[in-house]
């Protein structure tokens, strides 16, 4: 039976999440960091999807969503997911969902769309982890100094973080993680790189503690390029043109303003140098 998230409810301000379930989680003001500060992808099973249908995406998700299982000796458990958002786990939720709903190929790219611009993957390394903590609840405040993502022999934390992971933890939650994609150059910081580990506190909880809690994927043959093909990356190219054009706009206004101000000084000196030479 695989996890696997499916929806995602955009608004111009405010980010919601509703869970197949009907339980919706808190909402997030959109900050510095884009059109989409902080996302949470709600969780579905396919259990009564066909083998058929199932089995291959099953096997993409899996590839791509590590599971870790701890146990103390007095049976308390704490279970830890954590998904990497590569470009064919992608792939792999767009299709199942668009098979399982029996989207029209319209309906398969408007999905595609709003999942990209959620995920943002334009700027960020985006990862989906999940807690099942079956002891004591536990507090891992502030998140962002829990986890490290390790790229090559550097480590990198947290750009931007679910803000529930800093809520006091019994039983289940979920929600993104991001982590920068591009050095301060511009660079992606995966050219070249192998493996990626993301790599968790273990003095979470008395039941990690001690422990070393990671999760690793071989992502050299990860492509993100061939997800902005077709109409999806169109609609998001065209945003991208459309947030550039402001910006544009509003580097060009302030510059006419500066230039209206440099005139009239200029003005104003060339009419007190005219005075002067009258003199």
């Amino acid at each position: 039976m695989q996890l696997a998230p499916v929806v995602a409810i955009m608004k111009t301000t405010r980010f919601s999440v509703v869970h197949m379930g009907g339980r919706k989680m808190k909402t997030f003001k959109r900050g510095r960091l884009g059109y989409l500060k902080l996302i949470g992808i709600a969780v579905a099973i396919f259990a009564f999807a066909s083998c058929a249908v199932a089995a291959p995406y099953d096997q993409i998700l899996q590839r791509w969503t590590k599971t870790n299982q701890y146990k103390n000796d007095i049976g308390a458990e704490m279970w830890i997911s954590a998904s990497y958002y590569a470009a064919e786990y992608i792939e792999a939720l767009v299709q199942a969902e668009a098979d399982k709903n029996l989207w029209t190929e319209d309906e398969l790219e408007r999905y595609k769309y709003e999942l990209l611009k959620a995920l943002q993957l334009e700027e960020y390394l985006p990862f989906r982890i999940e807690f099942d903590n079956r002891a004591s609840p536990i507090s891992m405040a502030p998140f962002d100094e829990q986890v490290t993502l390790w790229i090559g022999n550097k480590k990198y934390k947290p750009m931007d973080y679910d803000r529930r992971f800093n809520f006091k933890l019994s039983g289940k939650r979920d929600g993104m993680v991001y982590f920068p994609r591009y050095d301060e150059k511009g660079k992606s910081l995966l050219d070249g790189v192998k493996t990626v580990k993301l790599e968790i506190n273990g003095n979470i909880s008395p039941v990690t503690i001690g422990r070393s809690i990671e999760f690793m994927w071989d992502v050299s043959h990860d492509d993100p390029e061939r997800l902005f093909r077709g109409r999806a990356a169109a609609q998001l190219e065209l945003d991208r043109l459309i947030r550039r054009l402001e910006q544009l706009n509003k580097q060009r206004t302030e510059l006419e303003r500066q230039l209206q101000e440099l005139t009239e000084e200029i003005n104003r000196v060339q009419t007190r140098v005219d005075d002067l030479q009258k003199q």
